[in-house]
């Protein structure tokens, strides 16, 4: 087995795959309860995409200041 510390790193596109997914749920949901998907749906997914690249460059100065 590989118990080194390396091999219990996740790949950070799934942070920003999880911030999109959030982001268009959350858009869909306001999307719909306002009657104005089409410009509810890519406003989540722009924020959720923020919020991913955030996560992922805080986790990359985390790792490069330790």
């Amino acid at each position: 087995m590989n118990d080194s510390p390396d091999a219990k790193k996740k790949p950070a596109g799934n942070q920003v795959g999880l911030g999109i997914a959030l982001g268009a749920g959350i858009g869909a949901a306001v999307g719909v309860a306002t009657d104005q998907l089409a410009v509810w749906l890519p406003v989540g997914i722009a924020v959720g995409l923020a919020i991913g690249a955030g996560m992922v460059a805080k986790s990359k100065n985390k790792g490069a200041s330790q």
